[in-house]
């Protein structure tokens, strides 16, 4: 796991864009078709983007407290 990722990711994201509004077919509705393809890709990327950044530094870090209790040797 890299933040390099993102940044792959991004760029496929963008090309995939490119390419949805170059070959949208012609229509009285092109606008609105390109617009939903295009953040449509955006808003999955970006929750992509967050769930990946969130598991890459996470804000809270478990603990180890509670699991077993201590190990007393018996011939203390």
């Amino acid at each position: 796991m890299s933040g390099y990722n993102i940044v792959w990711a991004l760029l496929g994201v963008a090309v995939v864009c490119s390419l949805a509004y170059v070959f949208t077919p012609k229509s009285n509705e092109q606008t609105v078709i390109r617009t939903v393809i295009i953040m449509s890709l955006i808003c999955c990327y970006i929750m992509w983007a967050i769930t990946y950044l969130a598991q890459l530094h996470p804000l809270i870090f478990p603990r180890k407290v509670g699991l077993r209790p201590p190990h007393e040797s018996p011939h203390a």
